[in-house]
Order: C-alpha cells, then structure tokens, then sequence
C-alpha cells in the first residue's frame, strides 16, 4: 500500500506526544453474551418465581431464567386466549465507575432490552422511557455517576409496550416473545473534545467521504484520518489531516485500494483522531469499513462495484434454544459459517440482528439487508423515526449492508423512508419487502409461473425476501432448481431469500428443559435449532454453487471432458481448483466394507468469467488418454475448491449403471448348493433351494413368508410384491424347475403389471423381474390404446416391521431422504444410519439427522440390519427408489393438515416414480420436476422392468 511521507512525522507525535492517546474506554455491567453473563437482582412482576426478590443473568431473556410466562407471538390469533403475558421486571446492581473517568463525558449503554425501558442511575432518571426491543439506545450519566465509589443502577422493563404501534410492530409478530435486558450493558468513557460518531462512505475507488460528528471543540481543532488493512500491525499507513471548520464531512481519495465484495471481503481499520489547536491528540476511535459501491438502477439491478447482484439469501433471526435472542460471538460466527457453507451469499432480518452477526458478515463476505421491525404492523411516525435512527447509527458503516428495509409485508410506515438517507451517507436503497415499492419488485412465496404485472410479464427488478418456506421437511431444496433455474434466466432478477435459517425451538424452563417450537409456527428452518444440518441444507449448496457442473452422464464415449459453468459474481474460474476421485464400492456379495479410492488428481478448469461456460478436463486424461483404472471404479467424484482452499460442492455420477454394477458382482460368483425344487399346496407354491425357502400365496402370487434354513429363522418380509400407483390382478400362475436347479416362479397378470418372474437360485439368492405396462402383449393398466397417466408413486411395496430394523446400510444416493423434487445434495455411495424416528423440525430435544424413514435415491443395494432378520436386496434397474418405512407426521402441525403427500401402503417399497413435496405453495404451483410423472403408453412399447435381487442368507 502507498502512503504519504508526511504522514510520518505525525505518527511520530502519535507515539511520542506528552498528551497521551485517549480511546473511548468501556466497562461493562453485564456479561457479552449467552455463556459470559453477570449476576443481577432481579424481581418479575407476574407469573413463575414473581413477586420476590432474586437473581438472574444478564444479559439473558427472563423467562429461560425461570421466570414470567413464555408467549408466542400468534397469541392474538388464539383462541381463547385474549392477552399474552404483560410482565414487568425490575432489575438492580452495583457499580463502580473509575475515579480516572472524572471530567470525562459517560454515557450507559443498552445494546437490546424487550421492549419499554425506564433506567435509573442512582435515583435519578437516566432519561425518557425507550421503546422499541431490536435496537441499541444510551444516556449520558455524566452528571449522575459518582466517581472512584459506589453506584446504583436500576432499570425497569415492560415486557409489553405502552405504546400501541410498538406492540403492533414486535408483538404481534409470528416468533416468540421475550422479556428482559437480552444483550449486553455498558458504560463508555469519552473525553469533553470527542468523536461521537462517524458514518463513512467508502467507495469502490477509494473515493470516502466521512462523516463526523464532533463534540467540545474550541476551535482550531483537526481530524486526521489512517487507513491500514485490517488486522495488519507492521504496515504503515495511509493518512489525511484535515482542518475542522463549519463543515462535517471530510473527503479523500485513497490510493491501491482493494474493493470489498462477498467474494473477496477485504477490510480496512480508518482511525480517526481529533487534534485539539496545540496538535495533541485528544481522542482516537476506530471503525472497520470496507470499500464498495452498492447502486440500484432502474429496471435493471443492484450493482455492487458495476457488477450485478444476485442475491442467494436466506431469513435468520438472532436466535437460540438456550438464551432465547441472547447469543453470542460464537454462535454470529457459527452461523454465517454454515450459511457460506450452503453457498449463499447473502441474509435479512425482521430487525437489526446483534452486530457481532454483522462483524461476521463484514468479514466472512455475507450481503445483508438491515430491517426495521415491523412484522405486519408499523411503528407510528414518532417513535419509529427515533429506531430508523438507532438502528443506522449502529449499523452504517458496515459494508455487508446494500439494502435498508422498513418493516415486513405491510409494516412498513412511508413516512419514515425518507429518514434512512437522513442518516445513511450512502444513501442504501430501501425496500418494503413482499411489495412492488420503487422499482424492486420483493413479492413473498411467488408461483413459478408468477406472472402479470411481476415477474415473467413485469419490467421491476424482482428480489423475493421471502421464498421456499421450510416448515419441518417442506421448502428450501424443494423444487429450488426449478425456480432458480427459471429465475435467473430473467435479466432482472436480483435474487431471492429463504424463509428461514433455524428452527427456533426453545428450551423451556419450566417443561424440565423440553424444546418448543411452538407447533408448526417455528420449525422452519433449514438447520435444527442447535444447527443440525437437514436434507435441504446440501440440496441448497449443491445448486447454489458457484461453480457448477453442467448435466453429465459417464459412458463408454466420456473423455475426461465436461462443461462447467462460472456462477460467481466476481472470480474468475481460474482462482479456484478442482479435484476428481475414482471410487469402488464393492457389494456385501463381495464382502466389501465401505467404498475404496482407486484414483485420484486434478481437473484443469478453464479461466472463465463470471456467467461463462467451458469445458473443465481430468488431468490424468489430458496426460494419457483413457487411464486403465477409471473402469474399474464405480463412482466417479468431482469436488470443486473455492480460492480460499474450502471445498464449494461435491457431485458424483456412476460410471456403472445399476444392472452392470450388480452383473459385475455377480459373475465373481460361483454358484454352489444343490438344485432346487418346487412344492405346491392347495394355498402356496414355495420355491425350495439349500439355503432358503420362499412360500408365495397362490391367491394373488405375493410372498407369505421366507425360511432361512441355517438357523430356521423367518425373515419378516412379505406381503408383496403389491402394486403402487396402479392396478393389477393375477390372471395366471406357473412353477418349474430348470436345468440349472433354479426354482421357477412365474405370474402373469392383468392391468399394470404384465409379468413377475421369481427365480430362487441354487445358492439361495432370489430374483425378481418385473414387467410393468407392456403394451406388446396385450396387457397394460389403462383401457385406451393411446394413455397418458399421471402419478405419484409407481413400483411395488412389501412388509416389514420396524421393530426388526436397528438401520441400514446401502450404496446409491445418500445420506439424506429424498423427495421427487429434492434430489440434488445426495451423493453416489455406501452409507449407513441406525434406525431413528426423527420426525423433521419437530423434537423435544436434539434432532438426530439424516433421518431414517423415507424415499432413497438410485438404489444399488441395501442391507437392512437386524439383530436376527437382516437380509439385503439388489436393484437391477437404474433410477430405483427405495421406500424405507413411513415418517410420521408431525404432532405439532395444523389440525387435519399432512405435512407430506401419501406414502405407499407397506413398509419397504420399490418405486420408479415417487412424489414431489410441497414449499409453501401447493406443488401444482410449483415447476416441472415437482409435477407428477406422466406414463404414456402406445401400442408396441415393451413397457418398463424393474429388476430386484433378494439375499435372505
């Protein structure tokens, strides 16, 4: 970085000036967060523990301190229930104030308090009652503390507002509700000559005009200005002096700057010190700020640094089972993580989150749109023009901020837009997020084929803050490729944000510490509410990615070449890396423990620009052509590296299909045992072999029970194969045995499935070949000639206790569930879970994840564990789907509402097709791959197969 030689000598008087430094010094009251609390005293006027003096931990939120009532914010919508809980707290300490603060200017602060807060300093008023719970607020005490002695402080907080438009805009409010000082408590220490407060607009350029507003100066005073990058110690910087004169706001161009953006976060410490007339320094602050231009132009977009946004957001609030909104460093840090982890690039709030959240944002590279509360209600023009202020004087100089918004889907009050620029030097775009407000359309839960006057027939730029709603296992990676491919088609989309990030389930003190999330209001998110990861959270990275590989199939033609697309906004491909493995994933017929690297090495990617597509190569082939081991593999991985060195996304494609891969395995074996036979009653025919014994009802062909001989144990499956998603009755059934000792079983039928062929092999192995919807014979589930058919599940589905399951272990698609229209995020392997019943989103303690019941992807095979009756089948058809028992409905949902479209009768099922689920909207509402299969059937078409392979042994 260039700096300016002067600046030296004033770096020397820095350092060496008789006057010393003086910084704002704090001390704090309270604790910084959820696990670094101070004990104060404490009485709560009504409910649990009221009426008495006691202690409680500040700063926290006084009902998961065991006192007042819990209450969410849809009480109003209740019935029965006429008023939430009113309490009022009064909260007491001591305090000592440094005899070295005499003559220097004390302010007490409040970073949050729920919500009408009277403060008493001594037995004097602090001040006028603050109203408002989301945003920072202070008072001067100067005149009130007693210096190098003991203090008193008292403030008194009304859960609920005395002012109507406060309780309108927080407290009807679709979360839950909280009393108490819930972040922290500070006094600060400032000289008589100070910086009260700087707002900065650094540009793209290095162009910055800073803002100050300056207290007791007497004239002759100057402001001096160095720039280092943030967290550099050793650099010299930049400076600026300049004269103070009527005039607030101070301009530099600085040199060699390097611009903020989400990908690329660069940071810049500004210290700003006042010179009183002598030239000593009479106090210094600091801010940390990053250099960006954000413009919204017209029927165009929002520019950050000349390149068009979009935006891949989602909702959070500030929020935690075990502090309730009081949280911590920790938890803003853990939770941007895992936000860039998903590949977004950008979260809103119904308010101003804590700023630590923020500081992650700034640093990790997060965009943020800045909320005023306002949850379908807004604040009149009086109080809500005291918060505008609040929140942006906290707030303004983080350069993660590119959009202001006032309120939430109608609580928004005009009158106050204009204050936003007032105090934002930047003059940040304001929305109204869910309506059509100056130029950017932000319309909530759109249709995919949202149309006139919006999007598809609109000319706004267009930035749902809210889509993909997630309650329990609805939403988010639901039907996302669709809309996201049909979005961004459009050259006015500016992005779209989630609804939301957690579950906000909180840990009640007084259920013996059980999470509530209040029904079906709050599990919405797509992380538990101690962040666990949920299907849809690697559904949304792998098509959020920014580096994205365009549909590939591996066949014998495939020559290490294949297109990928640059979908950042500002990397060119270049910086980034990728890297391929060859996996093998040998069958339990082989007595393979887990998957087996048989190569590995680098992909050369192209040098793309941001939205340009070319073709990426495997170095092993651009070296030597096909190398000999790439067959010998099963899987092929590919995973794309950010220039940070952190892995973005990781897909897998087979390079065998289902039926090669099970061929392979099975012609490694010998079969071995003595022929079969074929027994038939008056109410069974049973296919004998040595090591098992398969009875089939002759009613209707479908299996009574299975013997395996070598310790007389009954595996539980049968009761199948029965029909999904059609109909057919058994016209004929025909047994033999064949030269090669298979035992031979044979049912033909009418409708929709023509034929099921069972053959039980000398070594005990069963097969089973399906032909369904064979128009060639004459068969056929439809009464027309010419047919299409839309359906949701198609296959065959069998029996099976639960209570014989401890879990699974299998190769395809995994480890998550799927539904027909969430696929994407699942990977081609082995994977094991043990049996668990998680019902998503809901749970009165920790959610186990991925959860065990439900749809599986690309089935190759499967061993269901047990302690006496595992078995494992085989799939020897591509693109099988495995039922694997029936999830529960939530018990919190809406009365008479399931929350997933129908299972299958049965326990374990075999299926071609399977449903969609729904995100908010209703499926039919929803893009292609959400909408049921259509089967259309012509005369002379040989119809489908669906192959499985039984090993009961």
């Amino acid at each position: 970085m260039k700096y300016q030689p002067v600046f030296l000598f004033f770096w020397f008087l820095l350092l060496c000036s008789g006057v010393s430094a003086q910084q704002t010094e704090r001390q704090y009251l309270s604790g910084t967060g959820l696990n670094n609390t101070v004990t104060w005293r404490f009485r709560c006027s009504e409910g649990r523990n009221s009426g008495k003096w006691s202690k409680i931990e500040v700063p926290s939120q006084w009902e998961l301190q065991g006192f007042g009532e819990y209450t969410y914010g849809r009480w109003y919508k209740k019935k029965g229930v006429k008023n939430p809980s009113m309490e009022e707290g009064v909260y007491r300490r001591t305090f000592t104030v440094p005899a070295g603060w005499k003559g220097k200017n004390i302010r007490l602060w409040f970073d949050g308090v729920m919500t009408d807060t009277e403060v008493l300093v001594n037995g004097f008023s602090a001040g006028e009652t603050h109203r408002g719970g989301f945003y920072r607020f202070s008072y001067d005490v100067t005149s009130m503390v007693k210096y190098g002695a003991s203090n008193k402080i008292e403030v008194r907080v009304r859960k609920h507002s005395d002012n109507k438009s406060v309780n309108a805009a927080e407290r009807k409010a679709d979360w839950w509700l909280f009393g108490g000082i819930y972040r922290p408590v500070w006094l600060e220490a400032k000289p008589e000559m100070r910086i009260e407060h700087i707002a900065v607009d650094a540009r793209a350029d290095g162009d910055m005009r800073l803002h100050a507003t300056l207290k007791g100066l007497r004239g002759k005073e100057k402001l001096v200005a160095a720039l280092r990058l943030a967290g550099e110690v050793d650099e010299t910087p930049q400076s600026r002096t300049w004269e103070i004169g009527h005039d607030s706001v101070f301009t530099h161009f600085w040199n060699d700057i390097e611009p903020w953006t989400p990908e690329a976060p660069r940071l810049y410490d500004l210290a700003v010190s006042l010179l009183n007339g002598e030239g000593e320094q009479v106090h210094q602050t600091t801010v940390r700020i990053g250099f960006r231009t954000v413009d919204f132009r017209p029927r165009d977009g929002i520019y950050l640094n000349g390149t068009k946004l979009v935006m891949k957001g989602i909702n959070r609030h500030s929020f935690h089972p075990d502090g309730g909104r009081t949280t911590d460093k920790e938890i803003s840090i853990q939770d941007a993580l895992l936000i860039k982890e998903m590949n977004m690039n950008a979260v809103r709030s119904h308010y101003p989150p804590d700023e630590h959240f923020l500081d992650a944002c700034d640093s990790l590279g997060l965009l943020y749109v800045d909320e005023l509360a306002g949850w379908q209600n807004a604040y009149d023009t009086a109080t809500g023009g005291k918060l505008v202020k609040e929140m942006i004087e906290r707030d303004v100089n983080h350069p993660c901020i590119v959009l202001w918004s006032n309120g939430n889907e109608g609580g928004w009050n005009t009158a106050t837009d204009k204050l936003f620029h007032l105090y934002d030097p930047q003059h940040r775009h304001v929305i109204h997020p869910w309506a059509d407000f100056d130029e950017l359309d932000t319309h909530h839960y759109p249709a995919f084929l949202t149309g006139v006057g919006r999007f598809t027939n609109g000319y706004k730029v267009f930035m749902p803050t809210e889509f993909m709603h997630g309650q329990y296992d609805q939403g988010h990676g639901a039907g996302l490729e669709d809309f996201w491919a049909r979005y961004t088609a459009h050259p006015l989309f500016a992005g779209g944000f989630m609804w939301a990030y957690s579950d906000e389930a909180v840990r009640r003190a007084d259920r013996n510490g059980m999470l509530d999330s209040e029904g079906y209001n709050a599990p919405d998110g797509i992380v538990g509410p101690y962040r666990e990861k949920e299907g849809s959270f690697y559904s949304v990275r792998e098509i959020w990615s920014p580096i994205k590989v365009e549909p590939l199939m591996v066949t014998s033609s495939f020559k290490g070449r294949f297109l990928v697309t640059n979908r950042y906004l500002f990397t060119n491909l270049k910086q980034c890396s990728m890297r391929y493995r060859i996996l093998s994933c040998p069958s339990p017929l082989m007595g393979g423990a887990g998957v087996c690297v048989v190569d590995s090495g680098a992909v050369e990617l192209p040098p793309l620009e941001p939205g340009e597509t070319g073709y990426a190569c495997m170095a092993a082939w651009a070296d030597c052509g096909k190398p000999e081991t790439f067959f010998k593999g099963d899987v092929l991985e590919l995973e794309a590296v950010a220039p940070d060195g952190k892995s973005v996304c990781t897909r897998t494609y087979p390079i065998r299909g289902a039926k090669n891969y099970l061929d392979a395995q099975l012609a490694s074996l010998r079969v071995t045992g003595e022929g079969g036979n074929v027994e038939e009653t008056d109410s069974l025919v049973i296919l004998h072999s040595a090591m098992v014994d398969i009875s089939f009802r002759r009613s209707n062909a479908t299996v009574c029970s299975v013997l395996r001989k070598r310790d007389h144990h009954i595996i539980p499956l049968k009761d199948g194969p029965l029909p999904v998603g059609m109909q057919m009755k058994l016209v004929s059934l025909t047994a033999r045995t064949e030269r090669n000792g298979d035992a031979v079983l044979c049912a033909r039928y009418r409708g929709g499935a023509d034929s099921i062929v069972w053959r039980l092999r000398p070594d005990g192995l069963l097969k089973m070949d399906a032909v369904l919807l064979n128009r060639a014979s004459g068969g056929g589930g439809f009464d027309d000639a010419f047919t299409d058919e839309a359906v949701l599940n198609l296959g065959f589905t069998f029996s099976y206790p639960e209570e014989e399951c401890t879990g699974m272990r299998w190769m395809g698609r995994g480890p998550y569930r799927v539904w027909k229209n969430r696929i994407p995020g699942t990977n081609y392997g082995i994977w094991q879970k043990d049996f668990n019943n998680t019902i998503t989103g809901e749970s009165t303690d920790r959610l186990v994840y991925p959860e065990f019941k439900g749809y599986h992807a690309n089935l190759y095979w499967a061993v269901i564990l047990g302690e006496k009756s595992a078995f494992t089948v085989y799939s020897a058809t591509d693109g099988v789907f495995f039922r694997v028992f029936t999830p529960e409905e939530p018990h919190g949902r809406q009365d008479g509402i399931h929350t997933m479209p129908d299972f299958p009768s049965g326990d374990l099922s075999f299926l071609l097709d399977i449903p969609a689920i729904r995100s908010f909207k209703p499926v039919s509402q929803h893009g292609p791959q959400s909408q049921p299969g259509i089967i259309r059937i012509k005369k002379g078409d040989e119809g489908l197969r669906l192959g499985l392979l039984f090993d009961f042994r």
